[in-house]
């Protein structure tokens, strides 16, 4: 046996135990192998930020919003093209503000965390909205734009409310899709322009035909779409009743639509809106009734993630058609809404033969709307529509980012050296037939035929686990051939690198889509992007669930380039954090995700860009939803959950010290009631948990700073104490 001999004797651990990293491995385990790769630290002398970078596309699918900065850190760049250096915002600062101790003048808010950045969302708006500009000037448009906002996409009180403050100088407005999203839509639009439109999307019933009316009694700019034939019946009755004369569109069901998961609801066979035929219906009913009048809007939607404008051109030459032919008929008509479609390019590619990305951007979506609905009029004679779109991805997907923490990762285990009297009561314990592929092995090694070693390698651990199975060989034998084998695995290049991170995070919460359709969206550290990324992981979070990881990438990888973790990954107050980001995930992931192993959502921080000298200023910030939150989810009541275990403590605590004991244990429970499920580091564990209704805020005008108590009371700090004002 001189070729195993070899291999276990000149190794300090034996083998499958310290093959990574561990330079005490012989140059080849057997005469004719290719020495095994070592891995060693990332040589950084020739790596720099702009390189990565390219590696993680993030110029390109980023832009304008997201760079990496001269030290490694991913920044925001809140005005888009007009934010100057000095308005850069790096995320790792965000991070070390919202997450270190109130001691430490920080706010004491536990990870994940969402950050918001409204000077994003007010740079898309205003790039939306310049975009059709620019389009009604060029093509000589003789109406205007006025979109509206689909709050499907976020329903986030902040969100709205900004929206409507930021699009009130356009008449932007909103769109609802069921009772609860209209009330809110309401409540915002009273403090938006007079004109914007409120949109009233979804199935109907009298209940919503009735809020969308009074609605239109409050002076909002409401209109109702039509879903399906029998609606119509609905609001003449009501309309009467209230002494409302209504504004009513019709969503029609266009033959256009575009194949893949996103255009599932478009085409004549969609799960919304009318026929042609049924269309021809309603405006016999209007007619008939004196309402034709009513009649203002068309509406449609071809699906979203519109992959070219081509596609995109296809369908509203179509439904302009039917535009001119409504007029014709005699409704009044005013609007074309165009739906939503507009799409993001998630991965950079600029591709139309990707789920993920578009082929266009803003200036080309709105040119190709503005000159077909031109083209359409004009051939018709028809006066030019105002044309509405509802592109709620394309507003919100950049200004939110969601932060999450590596906490550790896969790797072989240091182990003690096995010695000659040990290894060779190993190989005495093995079977005749183990033994044989062992010999095999060791010929096919010398030889140089690699596919004949890992065919004998693998015969080698299969009898080896049958052998484990019937209790003929203990774990250490076990362990012993799967080192062995995995190292000549390694050594030939055939060995799986890829290493598991596990994440502080639920996928089902935060990253819905993923799971739920196999959306990927940008995942990049958001530091140490100076260093050479060393390994390549897939993502693993903290559910009891095998779907819980993240295993796809943009780019169509299957793994993602990765920092070794220093220390421990910070998380038992030693080493340092190794922080990851999520990026274009402001749409949908919010309102789908949901309390899977009772984790529920992420902390919230909003940023605003500042001209103090640390370039943002938190405007507010809300911890994510306890322990005692996700159980109420759920029908528990956790002060009676608490009263019980207290009570269990006490009884368990009789004797010496026992008060003392069990009245420890009640604030530890209390404590964890009130805690966010997600893991937290050893050094932050004795810190009195924030209660989940603290809220920070301060007015964004002046930016001032504030101190907030477990009850939320607020106290003003000076501007010039921005960067401490959790110091009291």
């Amino acid at each position: 046996m001189p070729a195993l001999a070899c291999c276990v004797d000149a190794a300090v651990a034996p083998p499958g135990h310290a093959f990574a990293g561990d330079s005490s491995l012989p140059a080849s385990p057997f005469p004719g192998l290719p020495p095994a790769t070592i891995t060693t630290a990332a040589d950084n002398s020739h790596w720099s930020p702009s390189l990565s970078s390219d590696l993680y596309r993030i110029d390109a699918w980023g832009g304008p919003y997201f760079t990496v900065n001269s030290s490694g850190n991913v920044a925001v760049r809140p005005h888009g093209t007009a934010t100057l250096p000095h308005q850069e915002i790096d995320l790792l600062k965000i991070v070390k503000k919202v997450s270190d101790s109130k001691p430490e003048c920080g706010l004491g808010l536990q990870l994940p965390l969402i950050v918001r950045l409204p000077d994003v969302l007010k740079d898309r708006l205003e790039s939306l909205q310049g975009a059709f500009d620019l389009a009604i000037r060029s093509h000589d448009y003789g109406s205007h734009y006025q979109g509206v906002y689909p709050v499907k996409c976020n329903q986030d009180r902040f969100v709205v409310e900004d929206i409507v403050k930021f699009g009130s100088p356009f008449r932007f407005g909103l769109e609802a899709g069921s009772k609860p999203e209209l009330l809110l839509a309401m409540s915002c639009l009273c403090k938006g322009h007079p004109d914007a439109l409120l949109i009233c999307n979804g199935f109907k019933d009298l209940e919503y035909i009735s809020l969308a009316l009074f609605a239109r009694k409050l002076a909002l700019n409401t209109v109702i779409v039509l879903e399906q034939e029998e609606e119509l019946d609905l609001v003449v009755d009501f309309s009467q009743k209230l002494g409302v004369r209504p504004v009513i569109g019709v969503r029609a069901k266009l033959k256009t639509k575009h194949s893949g998961h996103f255009g599932s609801t478009s085409g004549e066979k969609g799960k919304f809106g009318l026929t042609t035929t049924q269309i021809l219906r309603v405006v016999k009913k209007l007619d008939k009734l004196g309402m034709l009048d009513c009649f203002q809007l068309l509406h449609f939607h071809i699906g979203s993630q519109i992959p070219s404008t081509a596609l995109l051109a296809d369908g509203v030459s179509e439904a302009s058609q039917i535009y001119c032919e409504l007029v014709r008929l005699g409704a009044h008509m005013k609007v074309i809404d165009i739906g939503g479609g507009l799409g993001i390019d998630y991965d950079g590619s600029k591709s139309s033969d990707s789920e993920i990305s578009v082929s266009y951007g803003l200036e080309e979506y709105a040119s190709a709307v503005v000159r077909t609905v031109r083209n359409v009029c004009e051939r018709r004679s028809v006066k030019h529509p105002v044309i509405c779109s509802e592109s709620g991805r394309a507003l919100v997907s950049h200004h939110s980012v969601l932060i999450f923490e590596a906490i550790s990762s896969s790797a072989c285990d240091d182990a003690p050296p096995m010695s000659a009297f040990e290894h060779q009561y190993f190989i005495e314990g093995l079977t005749d037939e183990a033994r044989a592929d062992y010999l095999n092995l060791s010929a096919a090694a010398i030889r140089g035929e690699y596919e004949a070693c890992l065919t004998y390698a693998d015969l080698l651990k299969q009898r080896s686990v049958e052998q484990f199975k019937e209790g003929s060989v203990g774990i250490e034998q076990l362990a012993t051939v799967d080192g062995f084998c995995d190292m000549f695995s390694k050594a030939i290049g055939a060995s799986d690198a890829v290493r598991t991170y596990h994440v502080n995070l639920s996928v089902f919460t935060s990253i819905p889509d993923f799971w739920g359709i196999g959306q990927t969206f940008p995942i990049v550290p958001i530091h140490r992007l100076d260093q050479r990324p060393a390994v390549r992981g897939v993502l693993s979070d903290l559910t009891c669930d095998s779907d819980g990881k993240i295993d796809k990438f943009i780019g169509g990888g299957s793994s993602l380039p990765l920092h070794e973790l220093e220390g421990d990954g910070g998380n038992n107050g030693g080493g340092q954090k190794y922080y990851l980001g999520m990026f274009l995930g402001g749409a949908y992931q919010e309102a789908l995700g949901g309390v899977h192993n009772l984790f529920g959502g992420p902390s919230i921080v909003r940023v605003s860009q500042s001209d103090g000298p640390h370039s943002f200023a938190v405007t507010g910030a809300v911890s994510g939803p306890s322990c005692g939150d996700v159980l109420r989810v759920m029908q528990h009541e956790p002060e009676l959950m608490f009263e019980t275990l207290k009570h269990r403590a006490e009884e368990c605590g009789q004797g010496d010290d026992g008060g003392m004991a069990s009245a420890a244990v009640a604030t530890s429970l209390a404590r964890s009631f009130h805690n966010m499920p997600y893991l937290v580091s050893a050094s932050s564990c004795s810190l009195t948990a924030m209660n989940n209704h603290g809220f920070y805020y301060c007015s964004e005008d002046d930016y001032g700073d504030i101190v907030a108590d477990s009850a939320g009371a607020a106290a003003p700090v000076g501007e010039e104490e921005q960067w401490s004002y959790c110091c009291a």
